[in-house]
């Protein structure tokens, strides 16, 4: 072999793979300054905390530690909106159920107080305390009394068809007997109908609506019943948003 012949040696395998991306697991990336704690929503630098697995920054980390930490608009704000949403869910499930399937169960009362309670505890990361208890009973109560509306709609709708029916074969009957009569009512000017208020009857409906537990108490043993079991429901929500025990953890760095 020649003197000037350049010998390359062989690159070890190890080192070779070194720069190829692996793509077999997964890396994730803190991005610094966009992290914000979950309990007051101000942006988190440097260290963060753990408080029932939530993010938190520093000083709710140590409110924590000497108790429940201070409440915070951006919290609440988040329960209620998840919460609302929830309601409007179970709302709409319950009436659909009891329209569909023609059962009229109190026992969905349940599940609905659960959504609620549920959805709350989640959007709020995981705080609790008077006013989410409060608002998880009334999203809970709306839900299941304002879903009374729709089925009442439903109802009425699908037992006025026999009656029209029957109204209008009797009219046809009583106007071949009577041909003059009907002339001369048809020659009279119709009298002018009533533009109906639909802000008004929304409203009326709506009070129907929250007052329905206890209208069904016009039949005393399946509204008592109903009752109990809605009583209970709105005890489901308003547990789950109780304060609860608080468990910290850290710090950590945002850029570990």
């Amino acid at each position: 072999m020649p003197d000037d012949q350049q010998v390359t040696a062989p690159v070890p395998s190890s080192a070779a793979g070194a720069d190829i991306p692996q793509f077999s697991t997964a890396e994730y990336a803190h991005l610094p300054g966009t992290e914000r704690c979950r309990i007051c929503g101000n942006l988190i630098s440097g260290e963060y905390y753990r408080v029932n697995t939530q993010m938190a920054c520093g000083k709710c980390a140590l409110e924590a530690r000497e108790g429940q930490p201070s409440d915070s608009h951006a919290a609440f704000a988040r329960g209620l909106l998840l919460g609302a949403g929830a309601a409007l869910l179970g709302l709409v499930l319950y009436a659909a159920f009891t329209i569909i399937s023609g059962l009229y169960l109190g026992y969905i009362a349940l599940g609905v107080g659960w959504l609620v309670g549920m959805a709350i505890s989640k959007g709020s990361g995981g705080m609790g305390g008077r006013r989410y208890q409060i608002a998880a009973v009334l999203l809970t109560y709306c839900a299941i009394s304002i879903a009374a509306i729709p089925i009442w709609i439903a109802y009425g709708m699908k037992h006025a068809q026999t009656p029209a029916a029957q109204t209008r074969q009797a009219a046809g009957s009583t106007a071949s007997d009577a041909p003059d009569a009907a002339d001369n009512a048809a020659a009279q000017p119709a009298a002018p109908k009533a533009k109906p208020d639909l802000v008004k009857f929304l409203v009326q409906a709506l009070f129907i609506g929250l007052a329905s537990p206890f209208l069904e108490l016009r039949d005393p043993f399946h509204g008592l019943i109903g009752l109990v079991i809605l009583f209970i429901g709105l005890r489901i929500a308003f547990r789950m948003t109780a304060a609860k025990a608080l468990d910290v953890d850290g710090p950590y760095s945002v850029t570990a």
